[in-house]
């Protein structure tokens, strides 16, 4: 009986997790949606020399899911090896979200589409870390 409960655990933590990576996309899907055809903001960006590229749809969503499945995975591994998974995850989670502001920060071509960068990594960082977190099962002390 134990054994059950437990893979259902899993299968339940596992669905939660993948709906948060889905989760963090649709949110950078919807933010690109609002900022780029409705307020009409040219996510343009420059790396180094090479010629402005405009930052399309679905490179936000692909980015963004990435970042959800690479977080996914770093948290199974913090669930097995973290003394305090949650807490160790949220933190470089949160890290990891600072540091990708820099992107923005550098390669944007206009101010506009340095806070429009910005804003897409916040609301996926918004819908991913939270959600994530929760699914860290509470261990007992015993």
């Amino acid at each position: 009986m134990i054994a059950t409960a437990s893979v259902v655990h899993d299968v339940r933590q596992s669905r939660a997790r993948a709906l948060c990576a889905v989760g963090g996309a649709a949110a950078a899907a919807i933010a690109w949606a609002i900022e780029v055809p409705l307020t009409g903001i040219k996510l343009g960006i420059r790396f180094g020399g090479a010629h402005p590229q405009t930052v399309a749809a679905a490179q936000v969503i692909g980015v963004a899911l990435a970042a959800g499945l690479i977080g996914w995975l770093l948290l199974a591994v913090l669930d097995r090896r973290a003394s305090s998974p949650r807490a160790t995850w949220t933190g470089i989670a949160l890290l990891v979200l600072a540091a990708s502001l820099a992107l923005p920060l550098a390669a944007a071509t206009t101010t506009s589409a340095a806070i429009g960068l910005i804003v897409l990594h916040l609301v996926v960082g918004a819908a991913v870390i939270p959600g994530m977190a929760s699914t860290v099962r509470s261990r007992s002390r015993a």
